[in-house]
């Protein structure tokens, strides 16, 4: 099941943006900038830059997420949002052992008991097939890695690595995996933008809502518009539009 927790974020990020800001337009130095901001005069200023659409000096703040429970296929598509840092459970490294085989679940399949027993049916035949090559591959390897004079202990060791670094290849987009994730506050809002989108798939959409919420936590003003465009604004998709700008506005001021 999907699962997400803010791990880390900048101290202050809303403050720290407002000086960052501020110290474009003002000959004063860094601690008589941080001296005069206020919440109430921090809000203040991240509010206009919201309204100018000034969005630089967001980039300093940055929000680090542990997620938990995706898929592989959910991977794929994170990862495509560029400027971002990110740390994978590796499938080379990892093996997946008996009985810890996990992989999610299309609410639509687990809607319909007939797809679902085969879905089912057919991620065990995947990870029965995993099983297979990688005890076959890491006997062989483990058999030449020791006549090449290799010592037991690290010859099963790496044996087991060059094993299950093939055997993956059987392993289905299903495949839960988990990462660590950094972004700063401009990119996530592009981020928002493009995946809280109900056009968006559904996996990477309910992670999107899920970190827009923590952020609204952390820092209510500077979020506070973040989302897709819908939320405070037309539909940017244009004659591709889910029509449902209303409960996406409502799911929003909810969160």
């Amino acid at each position: 099941m999907l699962h997400v927790t803010l791990v880390e974020h900048t101290p202050n990020p809303e403050r720290l943006i407002a000086a960052s800001a501020k110290m474009c337009y003002s000959a004063a130095d860094a601690d008589a900038l941080l001296e005069g901001l206020t919440p109430e005069k921090t809000e203040k200023f991240l509010q206009m830059l919201t309204d100018m659409g000034h969005e630089s000096p967001i980039e300093h703040a940055t929000f680090t997420f542990a997620v938990e429970g995706v898929s592989r296929s959910l991977l794929a598509q994170i990862t495509r949002h560029r400027i971002a840092s990110y740390s994978v459970q590796s499938q080379r490294y990892v093996k997946i052992k008996e009985g810890t085989f996990s992989f999610v679940t299309p609410p639509e399949i687990e809607k319909d008991p007939a797809a679902m027993e085969t879905y089912q049916s057919f991620m065990q035949n995947c990870y029965q097939t995993y099983l297979t090559l990688a005890d076959s591959l890491q006997e062989r390897h483990m058999k030449e890695l020791t006549e090449a004079g290799v010592p037991e202990k690290a010859a099963r060791r790496q044996a087991e690595k060059m094993a299950i670094e093939d055997a993956r290849y059987v392993l289905p987009n299903a495949c839960e995996t988990k990462l660590m994730v950094t972004m700063n506050a401009r990119s996530l809002y592009n981020f928002f933008r493009l995946r809280c989108c109900n056009r968006a798939q559904w996996e990477i959409r309910e992670l999107a809502w899920q970190m827009l919420k923590l952020c609204r936590e952390v820092s209510p003003t500077l979020f506070a518009k973040a989302g897709p465009s819908c939320v405070n604004g037309p539909c940017s998709e244009g004659k591709m539009s889910c029509g449902k700008a209303v409960e996406v506005r409502q799911r929003s001021e909810n969160l």
